[in-house]
Order: C-alpha cells, then sequence, then structure tokens
C-alpha cells in the first residue's frame, strides 16, 4: 500500500517536475527577421518591439536581420525554413503573411501553415503622398495626363492601393516598383514619381517637414496629426483605405509553451503607455493581438486580400 501510495504521488508531481527541468527560454540570442530593407515602417516597429523584448526578457539579446528582396518573400521564407525553436522569429506585414498569397501564383511558403502565428502588434493608414512641388488634389493629380506611381514592392499594398486609386479615378499610370520604402520615398520626395501610397510612419516626418504632401489618407476620419488631410471617402476613394497591419510570426511546430510565452510578452509590450505613445509618435496604432485571435484575423485578412486581387486585376508569377 505504501508503494503504491509513492507511485501515485510520483505520477501526479511528473508533470511538475518536467515543467521545472523544461529549459528556460530565451538561453541565446532571439533573432527577428525583417524582409525589407532599414528604414520602412515594418523596419521601424521591428527595432523598437526588439528594444522591448530585450528588456522584458531580462536583457537578453534580440537582433533585427533585413533581408529584403522579392517583395518580401526572400526573407520571409528564410524565417519559414528556420528552425522551429523560438530563436528566429518574422515581423512582417499584410503583404509577407496576407497579401502574397492572395497576388502570387507561385508561393514559395503559405502564409497559415508556414508560421505560427505570435501577436498582431500595431496598424497604419495609408496615405497617398506627392512630391512637395507635386499636384495638391487629385484633380490636379489627373489633369497632369499620364503619371507615374511608385510601389514598395510589386503585390504590397502601396501597389495594389495605388493601382486601384488610378483606376477609380481614370489615371493614365505607369506602375514604378521599388525594393522597399526606403527607395521608393526617396524618389517620391525628389519629384521622380508623381504619387506614392505610403505608411504614415515612413512619411510622417517628411511631412512635418514639408517635404512631402498627403493628399488624401486612408483611415475612418481625419488624422488627429493631419488636420487639413481629407479621408479616401471624402475624396471618393471608398473601399481602397485597407490598413497595413503588423505581426509578429516563428516557424510551424514552434513548441507552444514559447508561442505562448512570446505572445504574451508582445500584448504586454504594445500595452505598455510608453511603448504607445512611441507608436503613435510614428503613425502606429497600438493593436495587439494574441495568438488565437491573431489567427483568426489573418485568416481573415487573406480572403479580404484575394477580393482586392480580383478587383485590381494584379498577379504575379
Amino acid at each position: 500500500m505504501t508503494r503504491r501510495r509513492a507511485l501515485l504521488a510520483a505520477a501526479a508531481l511528473a508533470p511538475f517536475a518536467a515543467r521545472a527541468q523544461a529549459p528556460a527560454y530565451p538561453t541565446r540570442p532571439i533573432r527577428i527577421i525583417v524582409a525589407y530593407p532599414p528604414g520602412g515602417s515594418t523596419d521601424l516597429l521591428a527595432r523598437a518591439f526588439a528594444e522591448r523584448l530585450a528588456a522584458r526578457f531580462n536583457g537578453a539579446a534580440v537582433v533585427v536581420e533585413n533581408r529584403a528582396g522579392g517583395g518580401g518573400i526572400v526573407g520571409t521564407v528564410a524565417a519559414a525554413q528556420a528552425p522551429a525553436d523560438g530563436y528566429t522569429l518574422t515581423l512582417g506585414n499584410n503583404q509577407t503573411h496576407a497579401s502574397n498569397q492572395a497576388m502570387m501564383r507561385v508561393l514559395p511558403y503559405h502564409v497559415l501553415d508556414s508560421f505560427a502565428p505570435i501577436a498582431r502588434l500595431a496598424s497604419v493608414p495609408h496615405a497617398i503622398i506627392v512630391p512637395a512641388s507635386g499636384a495638391r488634389t487629385i484633380a490636379e493629380l489627373k489633369a497632369k495626363g499620364r503619371v507615374t506611381y511608385a510601389s514598395s514592392s510589386v503585390g504590397s499594398a502601396s501597389h495594389v492601393i495605388g493601382e486601384g486609386i488610378a483606376r477609380r479615378f481614370g489615371f493614365e499610370a505607369t506602375h514604378v516598383p521599388y525594393r522597399g520604402a526606403a527607395p521608393a520615398t526617396q524618389d517620391t520626395v525628389a519629384g521622380i514619381v508623381d504619387y506614392y501610397v505610403s505608411t504614415l510612419p515612413t512619411m510622417m516626418p517628411l511631412l512635418r517637414e514639408g517635404r512631402v504632401r498627403a493628399l488624401a489618407i486612408g483611415s475612418p476620419a481625419r488624422h488627429p496629426e493631419l488636420p487639413d488631410v481629407p479621408t479616401f471617402d471624402e475624396v471618393g476613394a471608398q473601399g481602397l483605405a485597407v490598413d497595413a497591419w503588423f505581426g509578429l510570426w516563428a516557424p510551424a511546430g514552434t513548441p507552444e509553451p514559447i508561442v505562448s510565452r512570446l505572445g504574451e510578452a508582445a500584448v504586454a509590450i504594445v500595452g505598455e503607455p510608453a511603448m504607445q505613445e512611441r507608436l503613435a509618435g510614428m503613425g502606429f496604432v497600438a493593436a495587439p493581438l494574441s495568438p488565437a485571435e491573431f489567427a483568426r484575423f489573418q485568416r481573415e485578412e487573406v480572403a479580404r486580400w484575394t477580393a482586392l486581387a480580383e478587383l485590381t486585376g494584379i498577379r504575379m508569377e
């Protein structure tokens, strides 16, 4: 009887013993892959987030690695193929983890099956940006005749919305794709292109300095820092106001306790008042979702971008 009680007690304590013996996380540097060049919205958010994640994990090293190319595909594939141990993550967006699935005929990863969602972090509206010396209204832009518009890459939100703007207002427009937001921004400032549909964090400092101008913003109401800029709905671009959103993923198969711990940390970081103030100053809106909530949201977004692909007719090999 005594032996049986001992066995029962050992069995009851086994899960706690296993948990106690489980290796701590993290015990080595965490790498966050950003599939874009430095300086764009995704990169800005990743660096702010990595700083806070390192602090929350008691000073653990959290390194941002830029692996640009292929409209976010190169870096995202690298993240999908990394060991599923919690030490390689990717901070991506609606392109890398939604619209690429809708736009690409062949994609070397699956936005839902290749990753474990950790948390949605933030969102931002898009704005129609023109050079400081450019058109002051949509009507002036159309009056130019044939125009050019930039995008951060083929199939990106800036491409889809930029093309949607051209079709909605009947522009004769030529698409000029770039390798990321930073070079597209540079050529917009320089007046090499006529307009660029950009996220606000990339453009906010330039808007404040008067180096570019916003013709419309894709938010439900006017932005408090840009009260004179009309919304997409006000200028007649209904249905084209698609927010950019940003999230954190691990490779599929990453142990659930690690995903859960990262998810809790990410939601807590985005909920910090100081972090929210920092994000707002860059043009982001804090929009945290837990792993389960984020997984549902991402599925809905893939369906929404599929509908947008049909509207614009954009498909890529």
